[in-house]
């Protein structure tokens, strides 16, 4: 089962770092994940929304080397084939992904109730749907325009949290997220912070991994 790496572990959200190989060789990607889960990510998606299923599929397996040492759940975005294929801790679906109640239906009987199945909600209405069809998680942004090559809407912090208070699942904020910029946050309960570029395009992201760790921690 995907999950037996990591009995009796809850998972911490409190760094969720999202991969990104649009500007980055995946040999670079893959080194900035062994450096993330170093310096305390708690939580890795892979993101490869151009790549064919082998493709993945083969990425996915390097990446889950890295963070299976670390003890740190792989999650894989879109495409619940590829989790399920390569043995990923749970998939991330979007609003025009997979519905949560499919993935879960499937996972459960693949995988396990362990597996993890994360959705992204922009509003109460979303998140509320989500969590019911049975979402362990939810991503909520964008909170700032991202530099990534994914659409997005922004979200204001109203919006975060009255998500917050909505659903008993833990939620992350993301969207242009860094070190520098998370005092928007302050006493918004969310369970962690989502980063791309803030680790993908940092000079040191072993450090930037901790800086982050700290700056959220102290919101």
């Amino acid at each position: 089962m995907s999950m037996g790496y990591f009995e009796d572990r809850k998972t911490d959200y409190t760094l969720y770092f999202i991969t990104d190989t649009t500007y980055a060789s995946v040999e670079e990607m893959i080194g900035r994940v062994e450096a993330a889960v170093r310096g305390g990510a708690g939580i890795v998606q892979l993101r490869e929304k151009d790549r064919s299923t082998r493709e993945y599929i083969e990425i996915a397996e390097k990446v889950h080397e890295v963070t299976k040492k670390a003890g740190v759940p792989l999650i894989i975005d879109d495409r619940l084939d590829v989790a399920l294929a390569m043995g990923a801790e749970g998939v991330h679906v979007g609003s025009s992904d997979m519905p949560v109640a499919r993935a879960r239906e499937i996972a459960d009987k693949v995988a396990g109730k362990d597996f993890i199945v994360g959705a992204t909600a922009k509003t109460v209405p979303a998140a509320l749907d989500a969590y019911r069809q049975g979402a362990d998680y939810l991503g909520c942004g964008a909170i700032y325009p991202t530099t990534t090559h994914v659409k997005t809407t922004i979200t204001s912090t109203d919006t975060l949290r009255d998500i917050c208070a909505a659903v008993p699942i833990p939620v992350c904020a993301i969207g242009g997220l860094n070190a520098g910029n998370l005092e928007v946050l302050r006493g918004i309960p969310i369970a962690g912070v989502c980063v791309v570029s803030a680790i993908m395009k940092a000079a040191d992201p072993e450090g930037a991994a901790r800086q982050l760790i700290s700056a959220i921690k102290n919101l």
